[in-house]
């Protein structure tokens, strides 16, 4: 039974004076608002409302009644009010998960600034290069890099994800810089948890088998390996971007780079009652990154 719907039936008829308008008001049929007006007596065991057939009239009771309704809408209003408001500001525990590498250059140093903007959000970081169950693990976001075209999260795009295939000037100087994807059989590459890489070149998508020179599941591992000169290796920008722009690394087959969907998303459960403490976090980031992120900025990439 909607007994505050009834109430606020009430209150409407009494204030107008007429079922009619009341009716208009709410988007109701008059015969509902007079049947939900009798239900209301019958239950109170009262008359509220003096009808004639020219005008609506509270009685000794009805006006009574009405005050306290009043006060019982005025504070029903009051606290969705103060839940809308409390729902508006940035505040609360926030779940966040991170690519390990990504999370510890472009999240962790950066969260001093957030923190101290948004004092009354307290972070939980998850650093892992696991591909994290964003609902079933209780992540409020995760940071993903990857072609999220399809999806049933809800992804914003964050920042694109170059990744060219580079070396240090010695190795070329020593081993030759390759001038097609066949020369890189026989070169020393460098690769994780993988058996191939998957570029896009001037003929398209091709595939290119990597038996990796360092066995390894980490991929900060494979970073200092290219930038001590062991070999060729697939990076992005975002991880070399300081070693590109420093000539510490040089772009190998600058014609071929990893695919141009695969980007820098922030994911999350849905659109709808989004939380202000992940809305603000999510901002945050595309405020950092911009329309250049800070790791491509200075570097001349070869058009994908």
């Amino acid at each position: 039974m909607d007994r505050l719907g009834d109430l606020d039936i009430f209150s409407r008829v009494a204030t107008t004076g007429s079922m009619s308008q009341a009716a208009r008001d709410l988007g109701m049929s008059p015969p509902v608002i007079s049947k939900r007006i009798k239900r209301l007596e019958e239950r109170l065991g009262t008359r509220l409302l003096q009808r004639t057939t020219r005008q609506i009239a509270l009685t000794d009771a009805g006006r009574g009644f009405h005050e306290r309704v009043l006060a019982i809408l005025a504070s029903v209003e009051e606290a969705e009010n103060w839940v809308a408001q409390r729902a508006m500001l940035a505040r609360g525990p926030l779940r966040i998960s991170a690519p390990t590498t990504f999370g510890r250059l472009h999240v962790a140093p950066h969260l001093v600034r957030f923190m101290e903007r948004y004092p009354e959000i307290s972070l939980d970081l998850s650093l892992s290069d696991s591909f994290v169950d964003v609902v079933g693990d209780g992540f409020d976001v995760a940071i993903r890099i990857a072609d999220l075209a399809d999806t049933s999260l809800v992804a914003r795009r964050l920042a694109p994800n170059h990744r060219v295939l580079c070396a240090t000037p010695d190795y070329l100087e020593k081993h030759g810089a390759p001038a097609t994807l066949a020369d890189l059989v026989s070169h020393r590459l460098l690769v994780h948890n993988a058996d191939h890489w998957r570029l896009e070149g001037p003929e398209g998508v091709v595939t290119v088998p990597v038996a990796s020179a360092i066995a390894t599941n980490s991929s900060e591992v494979i970073r200092e390996a290219v930038i001590a000169g062991l070999g060729i290796a697939l990076r992005s920008t975002w991880d070399v971007g300081p070693e590109l722009r420093s000539n510490k690394l040089t772009i190998v087959l600058p014609r071929y780079r990893a695919s141009h969907r695969v980007g820098i998303y922030a994911v999350y459960p849905s659109r709808r009652h989004l939380p202000q403490r992940t809305r603000v976090f999510i901002d945050f980031l595309l405020e950092l990154y911009g329309s250049v992120p800070s790791w491509d900025q200075g570097l001349v990439l070869p058009p994908p």
